[in-house]
């Protein structure tokens, strides 16, 4: 199936709050794009037949797996419409888990570490399963309520969930080999390189020359382990990177130029047709959001003077 880049231009969802928790059951024809978010997201699945893509590696999953889903990390379920698709999803705001992590505990761990170690997947014997479906169940209930203190209740038990798995994964062997994950090493190298590198020449020549590998073969390996084009991928992984700098204060001229765009005419381009504005637009854009976003929580804060 050939990938345009359209297709993988794609961010999926918008979270302004701590964290947002939803239980989906469906058997309808859904084709779901590679996309990405801002967020990290947590995927427990609970039934259907389904095979995750995520950073060129593949995962087959079975009941009550647990993905680990980076922000900016490109995914995409192929889901089989035979049956039904169960599955429970919960956006984390990284902010909300910074604000409860300290110097000895830092709730993002897991997240960090199954970046680094590029395993997404935590599996978990039934034993240790019973506890974790417990939490579950009454976070779920209480996003549903509204009684005295359910914000209060839900969150509480959302780092409660959180802590678990950190502990969990913290305790995972690795090394461990799962007979349902598909990854070709060379592939894992490149993606690597790539993204720790762009700012540098990724030309397809180059890299076939990095890797000793010949071009044509490079394209055809790569397409056929992660689902998309190289060229795809480096253009969706270098406007990434530059909406990140451009949120954090860069001028669009140091952004191109970090980004490894060569021309600028043809990054505003690229940037527009992704996110929909230009950079200058869509930056000021996003302080309008933060401002709100701040005059929000400013709100919902006692006044020094009524203390």
């Amino acid at each position: 199936m050939e990938i345009e880049s359209k297709e993988i231009h794609y961010k999926r969802g918008y979270l302004d709050k701590d964290f947002q928790f939803f239980h989906l059951k469906d058997n309808k024809n859904i084709q779901f794009e590679f996309h990405y978010h801002d967020f990290n997201k947590i995927i427990i699945f609970i039934s259907g037949k389904v095979t995750y893509l995520i950073e060129g590696k593949t995962y087959k999953l079975k009941p009550w797996d647990i993905l680990l889903v980076n922000n900016n990390e490109i995914h995409k379920p192929m889901i089989d419409q035979g049956e039904t698709y169960e599955r429970i999803v919960i956006w984390v705001n990284s902010a909300f888990l910074l604000q409860h992590s300290d110097s000895e505990c830092n709730l993002q761990k897991c997240f960090e570490l199954a970046a680094e170690k590029k395993l997404n997947l935590l599996r978990l014997a039934p034993d240790l399963l019973i506890g974790i479906k417990g939490i579950l169940s009454q976070l779920e209930d209480s996003c549903k309520s509204h009684e005295f203190g359910s914000k209060v209740l839900k969150n509480s038990l959302f780092l409660q969930y959180i802590v678990q798995l950190n502990r969990l994964y913290l305790g995972i062997d690795i090394d461990t080999e799962y007979p349902d994950i598909e990854y070709d090493e060379t592939i894992g190298r490149i993606l690597e390189y790539i993204n720790t590198n762009l700012k540098e020449d990724l030309s397809m020549d180059n890299l076939a020359s990095i890797f000793y590998l010949s071009k044509y073969y490079l394209m055809r390996k790569f397409k056929q382990q992660t689902g998309y084009t190289v060229h795809n991928y480096i253009l969706q992984k270098r406007l990434i990177a530059a909406n990140a700098l451009i949120k954090r204060g860069k001028s669009i001229t140091t952004t191109c130029i970090e980004c490894g765009f060569g021309d600028y005419s043809n990054f505003v381009r690229s940037f527009k047709k992704s996110f929909g504005l230009s950079p200058k637009k869509h930056y000021k854009l996003f302080l309008e959001q933060e401002k709100l976003a701040n005059q929000h929580h400013r709100l919902h804060q006692p006044n020094i003077t009524d203390l």
